[in-house]
């Protein structure tokens, strides 16, 4: 019998999705229910003097308008003790985009309109845009209570490494800027609450529905049960749905009010401003090594724009980093600390990776670095640090961080096998010496990041219960199955996934006899949720575990029906028989018909087939590759474009090679999207300048290439599936490996580092630059002569908007019109 684990399997949920079927939250139609609408701050930073909402409750179709003052008692979404979010403005707005009132109408365009006739008067106050304003001496704290704006500060390590530094052959420096990201998923941010004699009832778009439910009975008084909370199809959430938002409490409370359900789904424009931001890091790094490139000390301090409200887990974030800055490399020692600043923006929380992307970016960046200080490959400064497969599992100097068995040379040897590099330094060279062709880059990325959220000490820290996860298997009368998973899915592909492993676990039962259910409070039993690319690996053991149990049981029916002992009892799919006796065999149907007739059940045997069981992690998991990049750069106008991008990833068992393929492809997109595009760009006013998806660039076809995915397999011990996780990894990889393969093609100019999102104008800025740097060093005779660092006359000038170099004696940089 062919494993189902591991097989190419079509997803069992795409056919409801590709043809209109699903069902999001704005599908939910519940009767007599109306929709809510947010009066947003158009102020960064200032005091409310005066809200008029008579304009407002006169419309036509109004039901109410609710200010902060309206609603005193409200609770506050949780954070750090003492910096709670209030779900309304009330004497200050610290964000453009922070609510100051909601209006409930008859329906979204009602409420829409009367949310515009609300009138508020602001008085501004300084502008904190940036974490340098932040921290400047005497900025004034943004969150209320507080002695500033730097809320955490957190050394790391004792001391500072500097005697390690100091002692080693070679140091250099650098600073390394991940940029504020959003989300974008497909679906914005919405949820629908339903108040009644039975208790509360939110659909909404969660990625962990039973630590909201949990949440929501806290802040309202409420027993668990008489709370319950549905995630149906959700369109994507990448780590920004995993957070609280103001909406699940006040949808609640304006149903209870008014006696109706009540709804809210955010445009883009408003999620673009108030769904939280991902990264927005800024590290600076001190690294020492010999002449051989080995990494001997790192000293790592990191500063964490939390936007205007931290947010319960975005505070935290650099700890994840820091755990993980020394990748996949045997360093020395690692002095590290961060400091989380407060900032007149949207709050900062987890987005894909949430943490590690960071930490594999600036390990990966260090790597080309000390590279080109050394003149040396980067792929042998890669060579000489790695973990090797021996040393396995490996202890780093971080207290419970232990990475499982992986093999990283393998994974970069084999990437080299299918990149012919060699052959690409020749053409790189050969189009460095043609000045009419683009220049070409390779960059790589081998990294290691963390996966498999759990165990619980470590995730009660980010608010949750525990880190386990659960799994209720129930065999039907008929011999079809119902699984019933803790996690709840948003794009991953939950329902194929643990179909299959239930189908090994239940001895080959066919995947389309097994249905798999998930995202209600009412009707799962308790759960964690979907972040940390934990499903696999720990939800998958409690569905393999609690599959197995209901398999022991129909082996013990079948003996008993078929009158042999166990042992000689062998399942072929549906089939039970007795090994060696031909004709003696019964059907998983009639066995589990059986397990529900106490009368023909052996003696003492419960009556059914349901099984419920939790997996409790060891350990996390800790995914691995070797990716490569190579781009294209157009010379005139600093254009990058991917030629190829070739992936080598290690997620131990891989479950369905299809999905795992769009697992990697989904996330190399967000992290190239990261590389070249996206950046959330605010004014020095604290007006966000991308609201919208005219200015905030996600990808399109044309940006993404075609992916080479592979995979090698090395199982962990950490978990009885041999499964560490995927769905981070690409957006770990991708961005340090488009970078590198940037650098590298305008390394020949003297271009060192260059800060993402790497636009036309900031490559072609840097070239110019380079080239000038150059010919100044030419004149004073510390570099070649001038004459060999002149463009060719017949290249194209600049694009229109990009400035040019200053002339000879002229010290203004000019615009072409």
């Amino acid at each position: 019998m062919a494993s189902m684990v591991g097989a190419t399997v079509v997803r069992k949920e795409d056919p409801a999705l590709l043809t209109g079927r699903g069902r999001y939250v704005d599908d939910i139609q519940l009767p007599g229910a109306v929709s809510m609408a947010f009066v947003r701050s158009h102020q960064a930073h200032a005091r409310v003097t005066a809200i008029d909402t008579e304009a407002a409750r006169q419309l036509p179709g109004v039901l109410g308008v609710w200010t902060a003052a309206d609603l005193e008692g409200l609770p506050a979404t949780r954070s750090i003790p003492g910096m709670e979010r209030p779900c309304l403005a009330s004497d200050t707005v610290r964000f453009v985009g922070e609510p100051v009132a909601v209006v409930a109408a008859q329906d979204r365009y009602l409420a829409a309109d009367a949310a515009a006739a609300v009138v508020v008067d602001y008085e501004p106050l300084p502008v904190l845009a940036t974490i340098e304003q932040a921290m400047a001496e005497g900025a004034a704290p943004i969150v209320p209570g507080q002695a500033s704006n730097v809320v955490m500060d957190q050394p790391l390590t004792e001391g500072d490494a500097e005697a390690e530094l100091a002692a080693a052959p070679h140091r250099t420096s650098l600073r390394i800027r991940n940029q504020r990201l959003a989300a974008v998923p497909i679906e914005p941010g919405g949820c629908v609450a339903s108040w009644d004699s039975t208790g509360l009832t939110l659909y909404a778009t969660v990625q962990a529905p039973h630590p909201v439910r949990n949440e929501l009975a806290v802040m309202f008084g409420l027993p668990q049960h008489e709370v319950r909370v549905v995630a149906p199809d959700v369109g994507g959430g990448f780590g920004a749905k995993a957070s609280f938002y103001p909406e699940f409490i006040l949808t609640a409370e304006l149903s209870r009010r008014l006696g109706r359900p009540v709804k809210f789904v955010e445009t883009r424009s408003e999620n673009l401003v108030s769904m939280t931001h991902g990264r927005a890091q800024l590290q600076d790094i001190d690294v020492g090594f010999d002449d051989e490139g080995r990494l001997l000390a790192m000293r790592v301090a990191i500063v964490q724009d939390c936007g205007a409200w931290p947010d319960a887990t975005g505070a935290g974030l650099p700890t994840l980093t820091i755990f993980m800055s020394g990748g996949c490399y045997k360093v020395g020692t690692i002095a590290a600390s961060f400091r989380s600043v407060t900032t007149n923006t949207t709050p900062v929380a987890a987005y894909r990776g949430a943490g590690r992307p960071e930490a594999a970016y600036l390990i990966e960046r260090v790597v080309d670095v000390v590279a080109d200080e050394l003149g040396r490959d980067p792929v042998d400064v890669r060579r000489v640090n790695l973990i090797q497969p021996g040393e396995m599992p490996f202890a780093t100097q971080w207290p419970g961080i232990v990475y499982d068995e992986s093999d990283y040379p393998r994974l970069l040897d084999t990437l080299l096998e299918h990149l012919d590099y060699e052959a690409l330094k020749r053409e790189a060279e050969e189009r460095r010496r043609d000045p009419q062709r683009p220049l070409l880059g390779i960059g790589f990325s081998t990294f290691v990041e963390m996966g498999g959220f759990g165990p619980s000490p470590l995730f009660e820290q980010f608010g949750y219960i525990g880190g386990w996860e659960s799994s209720t298997v129930r065999m039907n009368p008929d011999g079809s199955v119902v699984v019933s998973v803790g996690t709840s899915p948003h794009g991953q592909g939950h329902e194929t996934a643990f179909a299959q492993i239930a189908s090994d676990a239940l001895g080959g039962i066919p995947m389309e006899r097994i249905t798999v259910r998930h995202g209600d409070t009412q009707t799962i039993q308790e759960g964690i949720g979907t972040m940390g690319s934990r499903a696999i690996p720990v939800c998958g053991p409690a569905v393999q575990r609690s599959s197995d149990k209901v398999r022991q049981k129909l082996l013990q029916i079948a003996a008993h029906l078929l009158e042999a002992s166990e042992d000689d009892i062998e399942q072929d799919g549906e089939r039970f028989a007795v090994r060696g006796t031909p004709g003696a065999e019964v059907t998983v149907a009639e066995v589990a018909l059986t397990a529900y007739k106490p009368h023909k059940l052996p003696e003492g045997m419960e009556i059914g087939l349901q099984v419920m069981d939790y997996y409790e992690p060891t350990n996390l998991s800790y995914p691995s590759g070797a990716h490569a990049c190579v781009v294209e750069v157009d010379r005139a106008t600093g254009q990058v474009s991917v030629l190829r991008y070739v992936a080598v990833d290690d997620c131990g068992t891989v479950i369905n090679p299809l999905t795992a393929r769009g697992q990697v492809e989904g996330g190399l997109a967000q992290g190239i999207a990261q590389a070249l595009l996206e950046e959330v760009v605010y004014d020095g006013e604290g007006q966000p300048v991308t609201s919208s998806l005219i200015d905030y660039q996600v990808p399109g076809a044309p940006d993404v290439p075609g992916m080479e995915t592979h995979h090698v397999e090395v199982r962990t011990s950490f978990n009885p599936l041999g499964a560490k996780g995927l769905g981070e990894s690409g957006a770990t990889a991708a961005p340090q490996a488009v970078v590198n393969a940037v650098v590298d093609a305008l390394s020949h100019l003297g271009v060192r580092d260059l800060d993402m999102p790497l636009t036309p104008f900031r490559v072609w800025t840097a070239m110019r630059a380079a080239e000038e740097g150059r010919a100044a060093a030419a004149s004073d005779g510390t570099g070649p002569p001038p004459e060999a660092m002149r463009p060719d006359p017949a290249a194209p000038p600049p694009p229109d908007g990009m400035p040019t170099p200053p002339a000879d004696g002229d010290d203004t940089w000019k615009v072409t019109p």
